[in-house]
């Protein structure tokens, strides 16, 4: 027999989960005490990241049907809500969003709900990249640096090169200039 667990989910303290639990309640899940995970945590923290919501990832077994009242409770965006949602089918669970009529997400109806997320998910995604090339193109012909700072000054790099020419050791250059072998061999390399 299938075990039914709730995920509630409020954002601040100030919030109470007990509305999300007399939803699922009256919808006609009989969800035992113990099997109520209730945190209070922001919905900009993926689910993964959750610690109610690891917690819960343990004990749910294939079989088991996880309830939640509606789907942003799963997650952030439509990216993180289909993440879970798959995550979840795969453990064998079975995902009821209330919002949604109660479908199973895991079912024939449910999976062309997620389709229409996945669709939703892939377009926020490409809009993201848009954005992010868009910002990096813009910084990139302002003269902005892009990219992690050099590890070396200016002077320290010539330092390094002047001591490469002396053939010095690489490990010896690393100590004396208070960095690793890696970003010595990076600087050696950067003068070929």
């Amino acid at each position: 027999m299938s075990r039914v667990f709730a995920y509630c989910r409020v954002s601040t303290q100030d919030q109470t989960t007990d509305n999300q639990i007399g939803e699922i309640a009256s919808a006609g899940f009989a969800v035992q005490p113990s099997r109520v995970v209730a945190e209070t945590v922001s919905g900009s923290v993926p689910a993964s990241e959750r610690p109610g919501f690891g917690k819960l990832l343990d004990r749910l077994e294939s079989g088991d049907v996880l309830v939640v009242t509606k789907l942003d409770r799963l997650g952030r965006n439509a990216m993180d809500v289909r993440a879970t949602v798959e995550a979840l089918t795969g453990l064998g669970v079975r995902v009821h969003c209330l919002a949604l009529g109660g479908v199973d997400l895991t079912s024939p109806a449910g999976k062309m709900t997620m389709g229409v997320i996945a669709a939703v998910a892939e377009f926020e995604r490409d809009l993201l990249i848009e954005r992010t090339q868009a910002g990096l193109a813009r910084a990139k012909a302002d003269g902005k640096a892009l990219g992690r700072p050099s590890a070396l000054s200016v002077a320290q790099v010539q330092e390094v090169g002047k001591r490469l020419m002396a053939g010095e050791a690489i490990a010896a250059i690393a100590r004396a200039m208070g960095t690793s072998r890696q970003t010595v061999m990076r600087t050696r390399d950067a003068m070929r």
